[in-house]
């Protein structure tokens, strides 16, 4: 199993620590990982959420509007992108946030060429601000940004190992699939994104791989094929 370009999705809970926003720990060692996967000659395009900071589902809809909450959940992105990013640096690596508009001086403006020769020069890229759009989560930017780069797989990291047929965290007696169909996802209401992005995934033949990266070398094992989780396949 040799991928050539990977888009990792992460959640901004994968940011966080003890209570903190923010886990030097877990970005330090994210952050190794990643340039250990760059060091196989793999190409990292990440997508990063803002659950650390802000979410937009739990915002008081009633008082504020949900196009609002939307943007400033985007801007949490950025954030978590500028964070990051520092921490790439840090490591070594050339790392660069594109986003939908650009946003001096944090973010350049996303453009597909722009994109691929950057990734192909050796940068990280991180893909910030969602899709520019709201009413559209940062999974359908993870699908969205994987299938403009021409990403190998999306791999999904995630606070469990793996897609349950229901929560393991309130069931002990819940099963991990090893594989599962997109039709599959859609068919039994599998909790692994949302309904945009798993369409958009299954439309264009896009593998993913859910697995845990509460251990950010798992990220690591996830590339060589050596990470337990599930896979998400078309047929």
């Amino acid at each position: 199993m040799k991928f050539t370009r990977i888009l990792l999705k992460l959640s901004g809970e994968a940011l966080m620590g003890d209570g903190e926003q923010y886990s030097h720990r877990k970005l330090t060692a994210l952050a190794q990982t990643i340039a250990a996967v760059r060091q196989q000659g793999v190409q990292v395009g990440i997508v990063v959420g803002a659950g650390n900071i802000f979410r937009a589902r739990s915002a008081n809809l009633e008082i504020v509007d949900r196009v609002t909450a939307d943007n400033v959940g985007m801007l949490g992105t950025i954030m978590n992108g500028a964070i990051l990013r520092d921490y790439l640096r840090a490591e070594g690596l050339k790392a660069k946030i594109l986003s939908p508009r650009e946003l001096r001086p944090l973010t350049s403006a996303f453009a597909r060429d722009t994109a691929l020769s950057l990734l192909q020069s050796g940068y990280v890229l991180v893909f910030a601000g969602g899709t520019g759009n709201p009413y559209f989560t940062t999974d359908s930017a993870a699908s969205l940004r994987a299938l403009e780069i021409s990403a190998d797989v999306l791999l999904k990291g995630t606070q469990v190992d793996g897609v349950y047929d229901k929560d393991p965290m309130r069931y002990p007696d819940a099963k991990r699939y090893q594989r599962l169909t997109y039709d599959e996802v859609i068919a039994q209401r599998l909790q692994v994104m949302d309904l945009t992005a798993v369409t958009l995934c299954a439309e264009h033949d896009l593998p993913m791989f859910v697995f845990d990266i509460s251990d950010p070398a798992a990220l690591l094992r996830a590339v060589d094929g050596q990470q337990e989780g599930t896979w998400i396949v078309k047929e």
